[in-house]
């Protein structure tokens, strides 16, 4: 898959935020603040097309057999059920499923511990249904995509002095930034098998600055070859 393709993808997210934006104001019917350019759902749909195209191309898989939005619904352990935003089904087996999120500013301090703790209450619920055999014989591949607005707020240090009762993990000393939190984020959910890769981004919204990705372990080019390498892998899926 080419870098073009992917930054081409990437791009096409800020490009629907602003059109949700403009028709949602043409409507009379504008969320406040930001909510405009997210609520209308499809901001990240030209990234998850880039992974539909690869599963059907490279990986073997029909279109049919692929499921997104309301229809990517899976059962859990702690509760019913949980919706991802992509997921791919053989027969009676989970072959993978995909989360993909994003946060743009400017209050980049309100969504992170819910994102957090939505990225890894979904990993557990779900890794407990594939232990209790609720998703198939074989394990399937689960992956995190995040996608975050390059900006100050989100890159510079966060403001804000920790005070809990107890020392806070090294990796939090000193304010990282929230793109730093997000990094570790992705990378801990991986290292602790929590999901099988991550992808983590930063995207500005102005064109002629470039996208970044800033680490080697959690790049689009890695997420895409460790879902390929875990289906071709295994007979079963």
């Amino acid at each position: 898959m080419s870098d073009e393709k992917f930054e081409a993808a990437v791009r096409r997210y800020w490009e629907v935020r602003e059109q949700q934006t403009a028709k949602q104001i043409a409507d009379g019917k504008q969320d406040a603040g930001q909510r405009g350019a997210v609520t209308g759902g499809a901001h990240l749909d030209a990234l998850t097309t880039l992974i539909v195209d690869h599963i059907v191309e490279n990986l073997g898989y029909p279109a049919a057999s692929i499921r997104l939005g309301k229809k990517a619904e899976l059962p859990g352990y702690y509760r019913p059920t949980k919706q991802w935003d992509l997921i791919v089904k053989a027969g009676n087996q989970l072959v993978a499923a995909i989360e993909f999120k994003s946060q743009s500013g400017p209050s980049f301090g309100n969504n992170f511990n819910n994102r957090t703790e939505e990225a890894i209450g979904s990993a557990v619920d779900t890794q407990r249904a594939i232990d209790n055999g609720l998703l198939g014989r074989a394990r399937p591949w689960l992956g995190y995509v995040f996608l975050l607005e390059d900006t100050g707020g989100s890159t510079t240090g966060a403001s804000r002095d920790f005070s809990p009762q107890f020392t806070v993990d090294r990796a939090f000393r000193n304010r990282p930034s929230y793109a730093e939190r997000y990094r570790l984020l992705c990378k801990r959910l991986v290292e602790d098998q929590l999901y099988d890769a991550a992808c983590f981004v930063l995207a500005p919204r102005e064109p002629d600055r470039p996208i970044s990705q800033p680490d080697v372990d959690l790049t689009f080019a890695k997420f895409i070859d460790s879902l390929t390498q875990h289906v071709k892998g295994n007979p079963d899926l």
